[in-house]
């Protein structure tokens, strides 16, 4: 008989009848299964030797609220019940007499009381410390009274792999490591999302395989590895959302050598283009063109193709986009549709865009402190001073994590204001909306004077909680963020700034955020520094976390700016990735990439619509340039990849394809350049998120004016 690994808590209700009462008994039905997926066995399977699957007597409850009343001190469950290997994961504990000293224990492991929450007698927040994959008993202790010490036997499970990014858009072509624990992934291992099987992988180590998800519907979804007869199944572990995250399309594949493929999907949707015409060099009188099929493929066999060349991909009411001198056998675009009315009128309406109504899902908890959890009364705030003057009051606010590493700290409205004096069961409540997946939150407390303009919030301690399971059109409660993590540390940065152009840039913009493993980023309200070029020398930022507690594990994420004007325009150039985990050291910035001149076209000179060169000042080496050649107010625009820095390229002119085709119309022109440097980079393995400064570890900037 196979074995199998169905790695989800809930599937460990096969192995404890214990187990599978408390599903029953206490409203974690949805977390559970009754029955394997099919086409997946376990050694049990098949006639007699199974599990006992009928609710165990002595340990279901009759009671209303579907908790024993016999145990004072029983241990009933956890949700969720499942959660990666690596931890971080928020977990509430449901039993009976837990107090405010109760310990908790992962199988061997104890979990540290800075990440323990009691909630009251019955419930218990706890942060998942790493684990091995499988099942393991969780273990819950008042304080040093061994009479209070209760246990339950497959109480969690830890994932056997994980997803990474482990959320993307519903059209697919996101591009995902999984990674495992203990797992011997090799040539002949299949992986799937939702029974979907990837449309393509990579296996890159036992432990570490490359997945690009295939299109899918909203939600979260199950991902499924199979190796030989062994299948892990991991619930939840991937969600489709209406969101773009830029880890998908690009290039991949193997050197061309006589053969190349080009998949053409709309960037919304997913859904191929057929009729898409790819042209294959650089220019349209000695290139390969063709037309993707019904699918959105398009192939091309030829002995020239033995080197790298030019792929273009263009079709009605869609931006084209250029990879320059593609060195691999496999080019993945996905065009965006143009968003006008004439292209809804010519029968291909603009598609839906954006959240869609009602599939969000509400978070509802706490904010607390740690003297709360002891003693059982209201909050004290201790850790925040008092206010000073009569405009200014303390104050928190809730966050989730962002995308963005470099944003710029904003102040909440005042609706979103908790407050000393805001109700709520064990400290003061709060509600918001997130996107279905799983989410991480942290809260900012502090003293806020509005009198002022702008207005100021000074944030002195703040708290996160990972790893919240969130479900569309649901509630997710009990959710506790302590506020126990002082922001009392100073992180220093030396800055070199590049030279001062003519143009610019003429200043440094400078900040400091968090990295939350592969969550995101916490922004802080530690104030950005501006210093005037030339300038070489110290910024000191005073209001950040140490790395301990919640945030053990995470990173502190240094950049500066040279940026042109008080509104930090263009010219300019970024330095966005400097990571360190201790305030110790300075963090040294420099290996500024140096600016773009446009030298073909001319400032505000025709465009032939196929010769474009640039240069770029003195500073770090350019991995990829990146135009983007915007018509039409921006509705239309030519992205064009370049590998390496100074060039002069040419391209085909589509418009000899017809303006029907995806050629930028006649009139005037903004051509964005891009100087982008990227640790590891590899243009072969190129991805959409590179072409935008999100996927850059420092770039460069700037914009000129032409006309076609």
């Amino acid at each position: 008989m196979a074995y199998t690994r169905l790695v989800r808590t809930a599937s460990q209700g096969f192995l404890s009848a214990r187990f599978a009462s408390v599903c029953a008994g206490v409203a974690l039905a949805s977390a559970c299964i009754a029955t394997p997926p099919e086409g997946i066995r376990r050694q049990t399977d098949g006639e007699g030797g199974g599990f006992d699957f009928e609710p165990d007597p002595q340990t279901s409850s009759s009671s209303s609220g579907g908790l024993p009343d016999a145990d004072p001190h029983a241990l009933l469950g956890a949700a969720p019940t499942h959660g990666p290997f690596n931890g971080g994961q928020r977990v509430l504990l449901h039993g009976n007499g837990f107090s405010s000293k109760v310990r908790v224990w992962f199988g061997d492991v104890e979990v540290d009381p800075s990440a323990i929450v009691p909630v009251d007698p019955g419930r218990v927040q706890v942060t998942a410390p790493p684990g091995k994959a499988g099942p393991v008993e969780l273990t819950t202790q008042n304080g040093d009274d061994a009479s209070t010490r209760r246990s339950l036997p497959g109480g969690y499970v830890y994932d056997a792999l994980y997803a990474s990014p482990s959320s993307g858009p519903v059209a697919g072509g996101t591009s995902i490591e999984l990674i495992g624990q203990g797992t011997r992934w090799d040539a002949t291992t299949v992986a799937s999302i939702d029974q979907k099987p990837c449309t393509s992988l990579a296996v890159e180590e036992p432990t570490r395989l490359r997945c690009t998800v295939p299109q899918g519907t909203a939600g979260a979804k199950t991902i499924s590895v199979t190796t030989g007869d062994e299948t892990i199944l991991v619930l939840d572990g991937y969600t489709y959302e209406d969101s773009e995250n830029g880890y998908k399309g690009g290039l991949s594949g193997d050197p061309l050598a006589g053969r190349l493929e080009v998949l053409v999907y709309n960037n919304f949707t997913g859904d191929p283009i057929p009729g898409a015409r790819v042209v294959v060099g650089s220019s349209l009188s000695s290139a390969l063109t063709g037309e993707a099929d019904a699918s959105g493929v398009a192939v091309f066999e030829d002995d020239a193709l033995d080197a790298p060349r030019t792929v273009t991909v263009a079709a009605t009411c869609h931006s084209p986009i250029s990879f320059v001198d593609v060195p691999v056998d496999t080019v993945t675009v996905y065009l965006d549709p143009v968003l006008t009315p004439a292209c809804g009128a010519a029968g291909d309406p603009p598609p839906p865009v954006g959240g869609k109504v009602g599939s969000a899902g509400l978070l509802d908890g706490e904010i607390v402190w740690p003297e709360s959890t002891d003693t059982g009364t209201a909050a004290t705030w201790s850790n925040i001073p008092s206010p000073q003057r009569a405009t200014e009051r303390r104050v928190a606010y809730v966050f989730t994590l962002g995308s963005d590493p470099l944003a710029t700290f904003r102040l909440p409205s005042q609706a979103q204001a908790i407050l000393p004096e805001t109700p709520g069961q064990l400290g003061h409540a709060f509600s918001m909306y997130l996107a279905p997946g799983n989410r991480s939150v942290y809260a900012l407390a502090g003293i806020e004077d509005r009198s002022m303009t702008p207005p100021r919030f000074t944030a002195y301690a703040m708290g996160i909680v990972r790893g919240i399971p969130v479900l569309p059109n649901q509630v997710t409660g009990d959710v506790f963020v302590q506020i126990d993590q002082p922001l009392d540390h100073a992180l220093s940065m030396d800055v070199t700034a590049p030279a001062r152009g003519a143009k610019g840039p003429d200043r440094i913009q400078a900040n400091v955020s968090i990295m939350v493993g592969n969550d995101g980023f916490i922004t802080l309200p530690v104030g950005a520094q501006s210093p005037l070029i030339p300038f070489d020398g110290q910024l000191t930022f005073v209001g950040v976390p140490p790395l301990d507690k919640d945030l053990f594990g995470s990173r502190y994420h240094s950049s500066a700016r040279a940026v042109t004007g008080e509104a930090g325009l263009a010219p300019l150039s970024v330095v966005g990735r400097v990571l360190s985990t201790t305030t110790s050291e300075a963090a040294r910035i420099g290996d500024f990439v140096g600016v773009p001149t446009l030298e073909t076209p001319a400032l505000n000179g025709a465009w032939d619509g196929a010769h474009l060169a640039t240069s770029f000042s003195a500073g770090a080496p350019v991995d990829l340039s990146v135009y983007d050649i915007a018509s039409g107010n921006g509705l239309l625009r030519w992205t064009v990849a370049v590998p390496a820095g100074s060039h002069a390229i040419e391209l085909p002119d589509i418009r000899q394809l017809g303006v029907d085709n995806g050629a930028l119309p006649p009139g005037p022109i903004t051509i964005g350049v891009y100087g982008a440097r990227i640790d590891g980079f590899d243009y072969g393995k190129l991805v959409y998120r590179q072409l935008k400064a999100q996927g850059m570890t420092a770039y460069s900037l700037d914009s000129f004016s032409a006309h076609l």
